[in-house]
């Protein structure tokens, strides 16, 4: 019965690296890049201004 267990452990670590694996593919595939670690991504959109 250890073996079973030990195999279990084994595939649901394989399956979460699959998971995040394909995560990682889709993220690239659609044209997302990866954010610079030293280069936040911040956009502030203000108002005009004009008072109305």
């Amino acid at each position: 019965m250890a073996e079973k267990s030990g195999n279990t452990g084994m595939a649901f670590i394989l399956g979460a690296v699959v998971v995040a694996l394909a995560g990682v593919i889709w993220y690239v595939s659609s044209g997302g890049e990866v954010p610079a670690g030293d280069e936040p991504e911040v956009q502030i959109d203000l108002p005009d201004g004009d008072g109305g």
